[in-house]
């Protein structure tokens, strides 16, 4: 019995990976290679990319919003959680990076699914809102540049269905938002949207200590 989060010790974060991940061949392998990839340490950690993929079985998610694609494990991870019939609206804006995760994709039988677009996601959600979309995805992970975190909440939430949850990456941001010597851009903004969201009478919110800092904000 503990009054508070356990600490995760490298013996206790090993024992938790080999007791309860449990990954395809091709969510392991790009995994891996990410892992050894130039900033392959922002990927999700295989607990929390598990998390998601169960959160969106359990909600019967049918229509996604990915912002932040990256090599792709957090898309395969959301993928593999989607029935036949779902979709992915897939943002990013490295071709480099998403043609690693394509390659991954295709194997996993999932790439129909995906509807990668390559640009700023803002200008994408924009785009999906005048289409009349509003109201109509059941599920969003937020996972991208930290400066427009606060952008991307709000077009999730306008193009969200009532009930419908946002996933919210990086919120405890190694620990940086509860030094107040630290006021660089990225944690400031980090520190704005939690703010935001604790006192956002439209949501319905739990931050958890997944990863670095999973929030979750389930639209009223």
């Amino acid at each position: 019995m503990s009054s508070k989060t356990l600490s995760m010790r490298d013996d206790v974060y090993k024992y938790l990976i080999n007791h309860s991940v449990k990954e395809t061949k091709e969510q392991k392998e790009l995994r891996i290679l990410t892992s050894k990839m130039d900033q392959g340490n922002i990927q999700i950690s295989p607990e929390q990319g598990q998390f998601i993929q169960l959160l969106i079985k359990l909600r019967n998610a049918k229509r996604i919003i990915g912002i932040g694609v990256f090599k792709g494990c957090s898309t395969l991870c959301m993928a593999l959680g989607l029935s036949k019939s779902g979709y992915i609206l897939a943002c990013d804006t490295n071709k480099d990076w998403t043609g690693v995760a394509e390659k991954f994709w295709e194997p996993s039988g999932c790439s129909y699914l995906i509807d990668l677009k390559i640009g700023p996601a803002l200008d994408q959600l924009d785009l999906f809102e005048k289409k009349g979309e509003k109201g109509t995805y059941d599920f969003a992970f937020i996972d991208a540049d930290k400066m427009n975190y606060e952008s991307y909440y709000e077009s999730c939430l306008s193009l969200l269905r009532f009930g419908g949850l946002i996933a919210i990456d990086n919120t405890l941001w190694s620990g940086d938002v509860a030094n107040k010597s630290i006021n660089n851009g990225d944690t400031n903004a980090i520190r704005n949207l939690n703010k935001k969201l604790f006192n956002d009478g439209r949501v319905y919110i739990s931050m958890l200590s997944i990863g670095d800092g999973l929030t979750l904000a389930l639209k009223k």
